[in-house]
């Protein structure tokens, strides 16, 4: 019989299970809030778009920094802000179990960070002498990635940290 052998024995021991429980571990995951998530490059508003993931995606949380979350969405690996995240499990499907974290119109809506057809009348109706026709065109405005890192490099515009160059 080898001496010493039962320290040895464990050791190895309390390193399998260290290593096995790390791996057991249950990941962080939070649900998309908005209508289109926006997986980035880098952890910066102007960075590269990867995905877009839709509401109520759940992503896996990587790493934090600051209110930016490294998650994995649908295989995909990026950054989203904390804005577009939330701990809530939303279910969109009619029937299903957990109902009370079902998703109403109003918070589809909500989480376009716009106004569906019924919350707009309503807020027109309390605010009659508005004049909604700029927002109405300025809604229909598509800015293409491309012509945003342009627009900065034109302008010499140099953003901190996660720089779109």
């Amino acid at each position: 019989m080898i001496r010493g052998g039962k320290p040895v024995l464990i050791a190895v021991v309390v390193y399998l299970v260290a290593v096995f429980t790390g791996f057991a571990a249950p990941s962080k995951t939070m649900s998309v809030q908005v209508r289109e998530g926006q997986l980035r490059s880098t952890p910066s508003f102007l960075a590269e778009i990867l995905s877009k993931p839709p509401y109520g995606d759940r992503v896996e949380i990587i790493q934090d920094k600051g209110p930016w979350k490294k998650v994995t969405s649908r295989g995909v690996q990026g950054w989203m802000h904390i804005s577009a995240l939330t701990t809530k499990n939303i279910v969109l499907r009619a029937g299903a179990a957990n109902v009370q974290t079902s998703a109403t119109g109003s918070e589809i809506a909500l989480a376009g960070k716009g106004f569906n057809e019924e919350v707009e009348k309503q807020y027109k109706n309390l605010n009659r002498n508005l004049d909604y026709a700029w927002v109405d065109r300025m809604e229909k405005f598509q800015i293409s990635s491309d012509q945003m890192r342009a627009f900065l490099k034109q302008g010499t515009v140099t953003p901190a940290e996660g720089a779109v160059r």
